[in-house]
């Protein structure tokens, strides 16, 4: 009488280790780019104070020409590098009665590259909403 074989051979380890390799050489850059996403959604989460007040001071103004960076309820510029947010980052630009443009810029270093993340501000007219384009380098690094 024969005792049945218990185990695995080396072959089918070697085999089950070589698909793990695989899987993991196909997940790791995936990871990396989530990361910087997720590094990234800082920046365009920074964007969201001036979105608001250029919103505000279209509304009080029936303008965007008079909604810069410090005067309409608009903050000024980022004075100091706040998180992954460059300094002078969040600048209100190209306003005029009906377009205005918010851009955000992402610290150098700890994956990113210093990708910008834009906003531009179309208002067809006063009283009506504002409708957002989003754009920048980061759209190319697909980061936002």
């Amino acid at each position: 009488m024969q005792q049945a074989q218990k185990g695995f051979t080396l072959i089918e380890l070697m085999i089950v280790v070589a698909i793990i390799g695989i899987l993991a050489a196909v997940a790791v850059p995936a990871y990396q780019t989530y990361t910087n996403k997720a590094k990234f959604s800082e920046v365009v989460a920074g964007a969201a104070p001036y979105k608001l007040a250029l919103e505000l001071c279209f509304q009080e103004q029936n303008s965007l020409a008079n909604c810069t960076n410090g005067a309409n309820g608009v903050p000024a510029t980022t004075a100091q590098d706040d998180g992954r947010v460059l300094a002078a980052s969040g600048a209100v630009t190209g306003n005029t009665a009906t377009a205005a443009v918010i851009t955000m810029t992402a610290i150098t270093g700890d994956g990113l590259t210093g990708q910008q993340y834009t906003l531009t501000a179309a208002a067809p007219a006063p009283g009506r909403p504002i409708t957002w384009t989003k754009g920048g380098s980061c759209v190319a690094a697909a980061l936002c």
